[in-house]
Formats: structure tokens, sequence, C-alpha cells
């Protein structure tokens, strides 16, 4: 039987990434000002042992594709002592920052900014603790937390969910000791005994090129095989006109329109982020693969306009068939590792909401209806409060799942859930009134 904890959290979040990170310091920077009963009780269990994010991608040299600007607070709270500024400040390299003149930290600076934010608030997060099981229990909910072999009962008014992405595979394809997702390329590359002579990466995105690039440079003798069924890599439009779809007001606007207007708002700004390569980091690749064709040793092969059709795994690699669409022909190549950069998926809440699930709405294609606050739509027996962080794209737009919104939308989650709480109870003492 599980043990259960009788203290009623107003906040309880599933996951400590960077969106439930923000969500944390926002109600933090509300509990500084307010008075007692006004403050919010929060607590977080995230699963891995320690803080990380995206930690398999962590590659040297490789940039942040949003501004520093666009950190956990500073859209919300320009003044906020966890600002990426205030962090460089702690760090005494500000200056220093100041003088690189780019508003694009590198992603191993930026990770150690989210662990110092993170280190801050090691009060109100448990790690290395799975959350197993929401049940409805009345007025809050019931969430049945697993750590160190034992199952605890926590408490609840409010559940917020930013259990992150997942590897998004193509159909029929298994991951295993020489096939990977590129989310474990850093956690896995240790894994190999020898240096691969032939390396294959699938994909037409940031992450596949930057994985080619970084097979490409770290493995100096080995053949590095990119393969996409477009003609080439694709810029990013990062220009300022269509960065405004990542804008706090571009969310009210999405979430304003008919299903119609925003499935054309997604196919017009999806080369914004999806399937698309920062230009500097394809003119790299480009003049790498020249200069091989100019010393006569092709290693950086682009095969273009291409997809794979088999692969067949052995103990010590991989056979990979590679069609060349407008031809029908294919090639198999023998390598020693085969890397999917086929892009991530945000994680499906249902297998922890458990019997909570009936109780939320759907609309006709299956997806979670969810309000304008991330807030579920819920059956008016459901007292309690279940929020979203990530997979709102259908209701909220491109920034669901990225960066770029995560300080508003922080702000947004804990003034809905100071808004929806229950006025505190009045007693009249008539001993005392005036008569």
């Amino acid at each position: 039987m599980s043990a259960v904890d009788d203290k009623i959290h107003d906040v309880l979040g599933i996951g400590f990434g960077p969106s439930n990170l923000a969500l944390a310091i926002a109600i933090e920077e509300h509990n500084r000002t307010a008075p007692g009963t006004d403050r919010l009780d929060g607590v977080f269990f995230e699963r891995q042992a320690a803080f990380g994010w995206h930690q398999g991608m962590l590659i040297e040299g490789t940039t942040m594709q949003v501004s520093f600007l666009k950190d956990l607070v500073t859209m919300r709270n320009p003044a906020s002592d966890f600002s990426f500024l205030s962090y460089l400040h702690d760090k005494q390299r500000l200056v220093d920052f100041i003088n690189h003149k780019t508003m694009f930290p590198t992603r191993v600076e930026y990770h150690d900014y989210l662990e110092w934010a993170a280190t801050r608030l090691d009060d109100v997060v448990r790690y290395d603790s799975e959350v197993v099981e929401v049940r409805p229990g009345g007025e809050h909910f019931e969430v049945a937390v697993r750590h160190g072999g034992r199952t605890t009962v926590h408490q609840a008014r409010n559940v917020v969910f930013a259990v992150g992405l997942e590897a998004n595979l193509p159909a029929g394809a298994e991951l295993g000791d020489r096939v990977w997702h590129n989310l474990d390329l850093l956690h896995r590359i240790g894994e190999l005994d020898d240096a691969p002579q032939r390396c294959v990466v699938v994909g037409a995105g940031q992450s596949a090129a930057e994985a080619t690039e970084y097979l490409h440079r770290t493995f100096p003798a080995a053949e590095v095989c990119s393969v996409f069924s477009r003609y080439g890599f694709s810029p990013a439009d990062d220009s300022p006109f269509a960065n405004r779809i990542f804008d706090p007001q571009a969310v009210d606007d999405f979430y304003a329109a008919s299903p119609e207007v925003r499935g054309d708002l997604m196919n017009y700004h999806r080369n914004t982020n999806y399937s698309v390569v920062d230009l500097d980091l394809i003119e790299e690749l480009y003049s790498r693969a020249y200069q091989e064709k100019v010393r006569g040793e092709q290693r950086l092969r682009i095969l273009n306009a291409s997809r794979v059709t088999d692969v067949s795994t052995r103990s010590d690699g991989v056979a990979v068939t590679v069609e060349f669409l407008p031809s029908g022909e294919r090639t198999v190549l023998e390598s020693d590792l085969l890397v999917y950069a086929t892009g991530c998926r945000p994680r499906d809440p249902f297998g922890i909401l458990g019997d909570a699930a009936r109780y939320c709405a759907r609309d006709d294609q299956g997806r979670l209806q969810v309000e304008r606050d991330y807030r579920i739509r819920t059956t008016a027996d459901l007292e309690g409060g279940i929020y979203l962080q990530g997979g709102t794209e259908h209701t909220h737009g491109l920034t669901s799942s990225l960066l770029s919104n995560g300080a508003v939308r922080a702000g947004e989650i804990r003034d809905s859930i100071i808004t929806h709480r229950p006025a505190p109870e009045t007693t009249r003492d008539y001993a005392l009134t005036p008569g």
C-alpha cells in the first residue's frame, strides 16, 4: 500500500525542464511579495536524477536558435534576478558576453544557465521521482510518485504537465546498439569501441545537420552520409516579420482563429521551426563537401532526394539501404552507425492521467481541448485544474513546445491558478460584532 503525504499543494508540477522551471520561478517571484494567505505552495517531480535538458545534443559550438532575452523570465519580468543577464553577472562574465556581440549563446552555456536557475529552487523539486498516476480525489488530485522503489501519494489542487518531448521515428524503425536517435547522440557515442568508418544520418532539420557536422568533425577518417528526401537543406526563416509568429500576441491570435485559419498559419510558418537549418550551418557543410571534392577525397556525402528503405542490423554495424527517389536506384551502405535525426513529438500525458482522463474534453480529432490559459477543459465535477506545457500546438500555435514564449506562458498559468483559487472561508465572530 502506498504511503500518503497529507499536505495539499496548490501546484504539483510533473517534469522539471525549462517550462516547469519557468513556472517555479514565477511562483517564487509571486510569493516574495504576496501576503502569507495568498502565496502558492508548489512542488515539482522530475524522473531524472538531476536537472538536464537535451544533454545528448549539447554539441560543442552549437548555439541557441532563440535570443537570450527569451530566457526563463525576461519576457514576463525584465527585472527578475533569474534572467540570463543575472546569470552572467553572477558568473562574472557579463562584460565578456557583451563584448562577444551575440544574441545567441552556445547551447552548453544556456544549459549552464538553466542549471544555475534550477539549483536556486532545489527546495521545491524532487529528482529521481517518477509520477506514475494522477487520480481525482474530490477537491484535489492524488498523484502517485515512485522514488527509490517506494510509491508515495501526494496531493494537489492543480497539476501542471511539462513532460517534454520524445523521439519521433519513421514507421517501422527500431533503435538498437548501432541505431540511435539524435537525442542520445552524446550519451551513446562513448559506447563505440572503435572509431566508426561510416556513419549514416537520416533527417533534414537542424538536429540532422548538427549531428552530421559533429560526426564529420569528430571522426576525421569516417565517411558521413546525410540522407534526406529534399533536394537540399532548407534554411530556417528567422527574419523579423516571420519571427512574430512566436510573439505572445500571436498566441492570442492563433487561439481565437478558426481551425482553417490555424491550419493556414501553421503551413505558412512551418519553415521557422520544422525541417529547416540555420544558414550558417548549411554553408559550413557545403564548404566542407566542396573542399573535399577539390582534394578528391569525399568523406561528407549528401544523399539528397533519397530515403531509407531497409535497415538490417548486426552486432558490429548496420546495413542501410538508400533509394534515390528520382531514379529508384538503391544502394546498400555498410555502416557502423545509423542516427535518426527525425524530430521529436510531445509526450502523451494520458498514460499518467489514468482515471482523470475521463474528465478531459477532446475535439473531433481526439485532441485535448485546452483553454487559453493552458488549462484542459474538463467536466464540471472535476474541481482541480490540469494544465499543459507542451502538446498544445493545435490550440496555441508554434510556441507550444518552444522556449520562445516559456516565460509568458509560465506567468499565465500561475495567474490562472491564482484566479481559480477558492476564496478563503471567513467566519464571523458574533460575540465581537457591534450591535
